[in-house]
């Protein structure tokens, strides 16, 4: 990433991978809490993924807050409907742990979205 607000986006980036590593974890225990096995290796992730693709060939601050947003957005929103899916399974510990990972996600969604240029 290049341009005059690398070093804040960087931290603000840093900040919410941080973030998602844990929401990732938590999720991944849950899983296996529940009898599963949680399959993270990056083939299986990005193949079950309903992120789009990361623009590889972007470099501009602007550019990466837009695609950080989008990614944010989607990953909100499937938390979202996995709240449901689980209040539906009568799993309320499920929907707990997808309730905090969407409000999480929301308020990082809600930080990106604050530095794009109007």
């Amino acid at each position: 990433m290049k341009g005059p607000h690398f070093i804040g986006l960087h931290e603000l980036f840093d900040k919410i991978a941080e973030d998602v590593e844990s929401y990732v974890d938590m999720i991944a225990e849950r899983v296996v809490q529940m009898g599963g096995i949680a399959k993270g290796t990056a083939r299986v992730t990005a193949a079950r993924s309903r992120l789009q693709e990361y623009p590889l060939d972007i470099a501009d601050g602007a550019a990466h807050v837009e695609a950080v947003a989008r990614a944010l957005s989607t990953f909100g929103r499937e938390a979202r409907l996995t709240v449901q899916e689980t209040d539906r399974l009568d799993d309320a510990d499920s929907a707990d742990i997808f309730t905090e990972v969407s409000r999480g996600i929301d308020k990082w969604l809600w930080f990106v979205e604050a530095t794009r240029r109007r």
